[in-house]
């Protein structure tokens, strides 16, 4: 047992309260039995683990992990702690942080903003696990990630979640709206409302000083300024409090509801009546005036019954996708898949149709490992809304393997929406809410989101374009 403060072990773990000898060894307190057995879970972070019961299954399990362990006296564990009344258990860490360019941004990221109160930043770090964010960001301007009540406010959550640290906000800002996020600036006056505001694309949300908020540099860099909308007489919420409702205000909209869900099948009932109407009339011509028919009208017609069986087809295969994004319980299916032949079956498809705009293959001509499904489906849905959306000339399909990834681009000149609109066709939409697709687009960012991909439009020089993103395989 250890039992003097003076010890060489004991006097390098106390000194890692202090910032500056944290920053220069690397290392930080992991104080309490939460804290430890997270850090436990990830095998190479927890270096050294201090008890005062030597049988403590943590201890065991940290013995049985290589983790050195040392039991230590009342006294020595006080020395260790922060907190009036210790439980006995302190570990110390390797640091955690992460590269800004190595953050997922295919979700939600929570950036403070000079964020001092260590209780806050840990509830904040603790909230944005729980709600299934990619990652938190302390500024320079911010308190230490390590300091010793962040990191028991947490409650293991720093092992969980990746954060970056000692990065300007300017910097970030930039860096993750480059790589496709939104900026949403939190402000008690912001012009949009929380529950109102669109989060269906990857967000930033940037929380700023307990005291005084987001200075006006900050919010000026954002691409919204977003209020929590309150009706009680309080003047406004604790900053963990806000987070804690802007983070699952957002896990809330990703996972979907029962609303959701009914506006889906809803769609996809409106949408398989036009297909299904279509064939009923081809049908009938067919039987009533086979006679008079010649060998090009009889032909022209049972391609149209095989282009409305496909669409048909095409839809129930969204609407039961549909169904599994929103249950968590997609599965994929790759395999070998030769892009060009794979285009090049979209395109006979699309032929069938002889009003369909020409849609042309102009990619690489790459195999790669993917579910070949999922990729026509997402194909198609660009393919369906450009058809309704953009009216000049044909519409493009290009890109291919770029590393190990995937990236298509669709494209077709005389965009007639704006990028805004866009971004809005990827909502599952009512019948009777405008044309196009009510559900094509939806599944397709819902598909590629489960695969840890993105989907998004954009519009540039009367040019409208949807890009499809996502990892392929690792046997590719």
């Amino acid at each position: 047992m250890l039992t003097s403060i003076r010890n060489p072990k004991v006097a390098a773990a106390v000194r890692l309260k202090k910032r500056a000898f944290r920053e220069e060894d690397r290392r930080f307190l992991v104080e309490g039995a939460q804290g430890v057995g997270e850090a436990l879970e990830h095998p190479g972070h927890l270096l050294t683990l201090f008890v005062g019961d030597d049988l403590d299954p943590l201890a065991v399990r940290a013995r049985q992990a290589g983790v050195e362990v040392h039991q230590v006296s009342s006294d020595v564990m006080t020395k260790l702690t922060s907190t009036v009344t210790p439980q006995g258990i302190v570990g110390v860490s390797r640091f955690v942080d992460v590269a800004p360019d190595t953050i997922p941004t295919d979700g939600c990221v929570a950036v403070l903003h000079q964020v001092r109160d260590p209780g806050n930043a840990g509830t904040v770090l603790r909230s944005a696990d729980a709600a299934g964010a990619g990652a938190v960001v302390f500024s320079t301007s911010s308190v230490d990630a390590y300091n010793p009540k962040t990191v028991r406010s947490s409650a293991g959550s720093i092992f969980h979640v990746p954060i970056v640290r000692g990065e300007a906000t300017a910097s970030v800002v930039a860096g993750v709206r480059d790589r496709g996020m939104r900026i949403l600036a939190m402000d008690a006056h912001g012009d949009e409302d929380l529950y109102a505001v669109d989060l269906g694309s990857p967000v930033a949300f940037v929380f700023g000083n307990e005291a005084h908020g987001l200075p006006q540099d900050v919010l000026a860099h954002a691409d919204a300024t977003v209020r929590v909308p309150h009706r009680g007489k309080a003047e406004s919420l604790n900053l963990a409090a806000a987070a804690t409702v802007c983070l699952f205000e957002w896990a809330r909209r990703r996972r979907g509801d029962p609303l959701a869900l009914e506006t889906i099948v809803a769609a996809a009932a409106h949408d398989i009546r036009s297909p299904l109407t279509a064939m009923k009339g081809f049908g009938y011509a067919l039987e009533k005036r086979w006679g008079s028919m010649t060998e090009d009208q009889r032909t022209l017609m049972l391609r149209g019954i095989v282009y409305d069986a496909d669409r048909m087809d095409a839809i129930l295969r969204l609407l039961v996708d549909a169904g599994r994004v929103a249950a968590g319980t997609l599965e994929m299916f790759p395999e070998r898949v030769e892009l060009e032949a794979l285009a090049e079956a979209i395109v006979a498809s699309v032929r069938r149709d002889p009003e369909h705009p020409e849609v042309r293959w102009a990619g690489t001509a790459d195999v790669v490992v993917a579910d070949p499904a999922r990729a026509k489906s997402a194909i198609l849905a660009f393919i369906e809304a450009l058809a309704w959306w953009a009216r000049e000339g044909p519409i493009t399909i290009e890109g291919g393997r770029i590393r190990d990834r995937l990236r298509l681009t669709v494209w077709r000149d005389g965009a007639e929406v704006t990028s805004d609109d866009a971004e809005g066709l990827f909502a599952a939409r009512r019948p009777g809410s405008g044309a196009g697709s009510k559900i094509g687009l939806f599944v397709a960012r819902g598909v590629a989101e489960a695969q840890g991909g993105r989907v998004w439009a954009e519009v540039r020089d009367g040019r409208l374009s949807f890009h499809l993103d996502v990892p392929l395989s690792s046997a590719g």
